[in-house]
């Protein structure tokens, strides 16, 4: 199968070598290519310097923007499975495979590694947790789907997802929200654990005050998707 992994990258310079430097290492048959979200530190000097294939976005479209750019890349130059993969390093290269195998194996259309089966490795902040286990709630009553890691970015998915997110995928905050679109598509979800690395460089765009906009934001969303396939 053609793979292809798609790392959103804004302002990574101290993280993102490392990152497709273990990818290569753990996961060398799949193809890479990093979305440099109109980054303004040295993210792109270091994707030239060292050949590292990317695509330049003019401005900055954000996390949803970003992915849903290398969706659009891969459903046009004919790749089978997609994988997200943060480019801050938190999603290690080294759990690749458990994601990988269901959608190769076809017991799944898109697979999500959670943090919160086995409770390893970096679980996130307290406040986070909260805020996740609600928006968890929130997608099992739209959907009736348990998820417990629904932010999670760390995701494959397979050709028939490659071609809907390319087409309709949240612009802002969007993994909640890709599980509601999935459920409308009928799709097959699998939850797998995966163990997940703290941080090390950089600063996270999520602050205090944005988690409070994140979780009004995907509540509303979650809502109107839930009120708009009652009206189909």
């Amino acid at each position: 199968m053609k793979i292809l992994i798609i790392i959103p990258a804004y302002n990574e310079q101290d993280s993102i070598f490392n990152v497709i430097q273990d990818i290569e290492k753990f996961c060398p048959y799949a193809d890479k290519i990093v979305i440099n979200d109109a980054s303004t530190d040295r993210t792109k000097e270091i994707l030239e310097t060292y050949k590292i294939d990317y695509l330049d976005l003019p401005v900055n479209l954000g996390i949803g923007g970003g992915v849903q750019t290398g969706y659009i890349y891969a459903y046009e130059n004919g790749y089978d499975i997609a994988i997200q993969m943060d480019g801050d390093g938190q999603h290690c290269a080294s759990e690749l495979y458990k994601i990988l195998v269901p959608i190769q194996e076809d017991m799944a259309d898109i697979v999500i590694g959670s943090r919160f089966i086995e409770n390893k490795g970096f679980q996130s902040t307290f406040m986070r947790r909260i805020g996740i286990g609600i928006l968890s709630k929130m997608v099992y009553i739209c959907t009736g789907k348990k998820i417990k890691d629904v932010t999670s970015g760390f995701r494959a998915v397979n050709r028939k997802f490659i071609k809907i997110f390319s087409k309709e995928y949240a612009q802002d905050y969007p993994e909640p929200e890709a599980i509601i679109v999935a459920s409308k598509y009928n799709g097959r979800i699998k939850e797998i654990p995966v163990v997940m690395c703290e941080r090390n460089n950089g600063k996270s765009s999520i602050s205090p005050i944005r988690s409070c906009y994140y979780m009004i934001k995907v509540s509303l969303a979650i809502i109107l998707q839930k009120l708009a396939k009652m009206e189909r």
